[in-house]
C-alpha cells in the first residue's frame, strides 16, 4: 500500500480508537487496496455481493436498470467514503444495485466472506466498522428525506453547497438522474442559476 493510502486510512480510523498510531500504520498496511480503470463494473445488478469498499481516490456510481430499460442513479461515492450494499434482507441475496468506477480509482477492498475473521484478528474492527456504518447510514437517512422534500433546483443548489466538485466529475445525463429530473430540465436550472436576471418558469 502505498504512503498515501496509509495516510488516510489512519485518519478515517483515529475517531474511534485508541491505539498509538505505530499501531494503527500497521494494522492499516495489512488492509487490502486495489486499482480499478474507469468503466470497471463492480458489481452488476442480479448478483451476489461479495466485497464492500472504501474510497481513497475516485468515484464510484450506484444504479439500476428496470426491465424496461430505464436507469436510474441513485449514488455517487467519492473520496472518504464506504461503499456497503446491503442485501440480507433480499431472499436471493442479490443485489437490487450495480456499481461502476466513473473514473480511476483507488479503493480498499474488503471480502464480506472473511468478514468474521478478520474481526477475529482484529477485535477493535468490530466496534469501528458498526459506529461507522452508524454514522454514515444516519448522515444519508437525513439527507436522502431532506433531498426528497426539496424542489429539484433546491436539490441542485443542496449539490453544490456539499459535494460542489462533484458537478463537474460526472456526466449530467446521471447527475440529473440523480436529482430526479430530466437532463433537459438540469440545464433549464443551470441557466437560470447562471443568468439570475432569467424570471423563474412556475
Amino acid at each position: 500500500m502505498n504512503h498515501t493510502a496509509t495516510d488516510i486510512l489512519m485518519q478515517m480510523m483515529r475517531p474511534y480508537t485508541d491505539l498509538k498510531d505505530s499501531e494503527l500504520r500497521d494494522l492499516a498496511a495489512q488492509i487490502p487496496v486495489a486499482t480499478y480503470e474507469k468503466g470497471t463494473l463492480l458489481l452488476e445488478q442480479g448478483s451476489i455481493p461479495t466485497k464492500c469498499y472504501f474510497v481513497i481516490k475516485g468515484c464510484i456510481r450506484q444504479y439500476a436498470v428496470t426491465e424496461s430499460g430505464r436507469e436510474t442513479t441513485y449514488q455517487f461515492y467519492t473520496e472518504n467514503q464506504s461503499i456497503t450494499i446491503f442485501n440480507r434482507h433480499q431472499s436471493d441475496k442479490s443485489s437490487r444495485f450495480s456499481l461502476s468506477c466513473l473514473e480511476d480509482s483507488i479503493l480498499v477492498v474488503g471480502e464480506l466472506a472473511s468478514e468474521a475473521d478478520m474481526y477475529q484478528a482484529f477485535p477493535f474492527l468490530r466496534t469501528l466498522t458498526r459506529d461507522m456504518i452508524e454514522a454514515d447510514f444516519g448522515i444519508v437517512q437525513d439527507a436522502y428525506a431532506a433531498f426528497m422534500a426539496s424542489a429539484p433546483e433546491d436539490r441542485y443548489l443542496s449539490l453544490l453547497s456539499e459535494r460542489p466538485g462533484l458537478i463537474e466529475r460526472v456526466p449530467q445525463h446521471q447527475l440529473a438522474s440523480y436529482l430526479g429530473i430530466t437532463p433537459e430540465s438540469l440545464s433549464r436550472i443551470k441557466r437560470r442559476l447562471d443568468h439570475p436576471q432569467i424570471r423563474r418558469v412556475k
